[in-house]
């Protein structure tokens, strides 16, 4: 089935700035998206990903493997590690749902004990993590996950590889994905640890603007009443922002971040009382994809503030005496800052 067109979401402009931003620069750490039911969160993950262009993997791999990658960081059963030659094959770019209900095996994979301990084979099931190599991992009620599986993917999202070990027997393979999280805060809360853990974060709500309300609506029921032509209304669109984003990773490494901006970066960082340096790296790599999406020749002050909410908004600690949010707190910084 086709997905609905990234550009034909209305509103929810934070949202799409930070998926966009993932993509530029996937070491970003994915999104953590709270906020109400139905307002288009996976609507906008699939439909990003859908106009992603197609990608290059080996054929017979379970692991979506990259044809130009180092052949040694997938596992001995990949063809390309086998002498023979390889073939290759365009795929879409994945994306991966993970129920709440999985179970760590589901996740990571399973190991068949028996063939390792009976015969010497080593037979490995492949997990969701398999899958959603090279694309995107999604979460629907993140907050409602048990911690150790929160805690286990936010390690392999950023060490890009998984390690399954059981009884002395052990697989290593590529899981290079986005994750993306959500959910809705009234149902249950993120420990402290892993929300710090999610390189942008935002929060979501039901648009309020009658004449927004409306056009949503207008717009599903004229996608679900006819996809083809829907989609080929919003076709232009939909390729000028591909072209976008791939100009945009194409030049990500040559911007440049100058001294300054990263002063700036470490004095709001320090106005707002982040603990670590995750804050402040987040940032600058988030203010750096910001400027490539632009078509920057650098990364200034204006890309900071930017995004400064989406970097910092979750990092910060709980304050009983101040009654504002987050958001309204960065607001506060930002102004004290740049005005210096």
């Amino acid at each position: 089935m086709s997905a609905f067109p990234f550009t034909a979401i209305v509103a929810q402009d934070e949202l799409k700035l930070a998926l966009q931003l993932v993509v530029i620069d996937p070491t970003l750490g994915g999104v953590l998206v709270l906020g109400d039911r139905g307002t288009g969160k996976s609507t906008a993950v699939r439909a990003l990903a859908s106009l992603l262009p197609r990608m290059n993997a080996v054929c017979g791999c379970a692991y979506n493997c990259d044809p130009s990658d180092d052949p040694s960081r997938c596992v001995p059963e990949c063809p390309r590690r086998q002498g023979a030659a390889i073939q290759t094959q365009q795929i879409p770019v994945p994306v991966v749902d993970l129920p709440l209900g999985a179970t760590e095996d589901r996740v990571v994979g399973a190991l068949d004990l028996e063939a390792a301990l009976a015969r010497g084979e080593r037979v490995f099931s492949p997990g969701l993590l398999a899958r959603a190599n090279r694309g995107f991992l999604y979460i629907d009620e993140v907050n409602l996950l048990p911690d150790h599986l929160v805690d286990l993917l936010l390690d392999v999202a950023a060490s890009g590889e998984n390690v399954v070990e059981r009884e002395g027997v052990s697989v290593r393979h590529p899981a290079r994905f986005v994750l993306i999280g959500s959910g809705n805060p009234e149902e249950g809360e993120l420990r402290p640890q892993l929300l710090d853990r999610f390189g942008l974060a935002l929060e979501i709500s039901t648009p309020t603007e009658v004449p927004a309300r409306v056009e949503v609506v207008r717009r599903r029921m004229a996608f679900d009443h006819d996809p083809q032509r829907f989609l080929a209304s919003y076709a232009a669109e939909e390729a000028a922002l591909s072209r976008r984003l791939a100009d945009a990773r194409g030049r990500l490494r040559e911007l440049a971040v100058s001294d300054a901006v990263m002063e700036r970066a470490a004095s709001l960082c320090a106005t707002l009382g982040t603990d670590g340096l995750r804050g402040e790296l987040t940032l600058i790599r988030a203010a750096r994809a910001a400027a490539s999406l632009d078509g920057a020749t650098e990364t200034t002050e204006l890309h900071l503030q930017q995004v400064a909410a989406l970097a910092l908004r979750h990092r910060l600690r709980r304050d009983p005496l101040d009654e504002v949010g987050s958001t309204a707190r960065i607001d506060r910084a930002l102004e004290e800052v740049f005005r210096s």
